[in-house]
């Protein structure tokens, strides 16, 4: 049988489509997500429901699906009362889902698994991910992100998903405590216009992992579409490294009225602006759903002129 071509090789190869939103289609299939763990709860308590989520995005055309382990770490689930072998024992499941998901797709282009790791911020459960500069240095941070980074790096994900990054302090530490875990990853910062949501300019952000053997990707994620075409042209000329790009729908949470407002603005044609700046991992963050993930990998997987007939160009 001919070989699958790893990761990086694929990346080198053509744009991979990522997933949408993991916890827009798990609320959308009915399941309460307000807890502090948010998706990662499920992994314990209905973990079916991950791969069913999984399963739809692969279905819709995603090559990647990003784990429900974006929340799940040692000290949240210690907050629950599990150990840390039962904690192990969740962020393996977490990697294992999203394969059970590639395999049942059926489908006969490769699928691939990113094993999520978010910020420290979204342990904390209180919007800190959107603000960083949580008052601890990079040792901190890298004591913090190692251990579970050492776990799903051994339940044989693809890549690491280093992603909603928001500040460089973290980002030195996540870049450390990947180094030797064999396994490669990329790194995605949220940002707010031209800089992380802590305010440091995202040149000096996207610096830091230039250099970095282990990062095949940098990029942006869980930041407005009108951001992300900017940031996409500015870590390809920084970094000289594929760049992922997956922001959220555009829309606004409104916490006092506990609903989304505001227009979608994950529209068609940004894709394609994305893909020819230097994007080759492309998706969508918070509120973007399979059907979007659909018009996504139609979108970039049109051949350029073909493309440029449909849109009248």
């Amino acid at each position: 049988m001919e070989r699958a071509p790893s990761f990086a090789e694929a990346l080198a190869a053509g744009t991979l489509v990522l997933d949408g939103g993991l916890s827009n289609e798990l609320e959308a299939a009915g399941h309460d997500l307000s807890d502090a763990l948010w998706s990662a709860r499920l992994l314990a308590d209905e973990p079916e429901a991950l791969t069913a989520a999984h399963l739809a995005y692969y279905r819709a055309g995603a090559d990647v699906a990003i784990t429900g382990t974006y929340q799940a770490t040692f000290e949240g689930f210690a907050g629950r009362g599990l150990d840390r072998a039962t904690t192990a024992r969740l962020l393996t499941t977490g990697v294992r889902l999203a394969h059970e998901a590639a395999r049942r797709a059926g489908a006969e282009r490769p699928l691939w698994v990113a094993a999520s790791a978010g910020p420290y911020g979204a342990m904390l459960a209180d919007g800190s991910e959107y603000r960083g500069r949580y008052g601890l240095g990079a040792d901190a941070l890298e004591r913090f992100h190692r251990p579970r980074l050492e776990v799903l790096a051994a339940a044989g994900p693809d890549v690491l998903a280093l992603e909603t990054v928001p500040d460089t302090e973290e980002a030195r530490a996540l870049l450390r405590a990947v180094r030797g875990l064999g396994v490669p990853a990329w790194l995605s910062y949220t940002v707010e216009g031209a800089r992380t949501r802590a305010g440091q300019p995202l040149a000096e952000a996207f610096a830091l992992a230039a250099d970095a053997e282990e990062v095949v990707a940098v990029g942006v994620n869980c930041c407005d579409p009108e951001d992300a075409g900017p940031a996409v042209a500015l870590a390809a000329r920084i970094t000289g490294k594929p760049v992922v790009v997956y922001p959220n729908s555009g829309e606004r949470w409104d916490a006092r009225r506990r609903r989304w407002t505001g227009p979608d603005r994950f529209t068609p044609g940004r894709a394609a602006a994305w893909q020819e700046a230097g994007a080759r991992l492309v998706g969508g963050c918070c509120r973007v759903g399979p059907e979007a993930v659909t018009r996504l990998a139609e979108e970039l997987h049109t051949p350029r002129d073909l493309r440029g007939r449909d849109t009248g160009g």
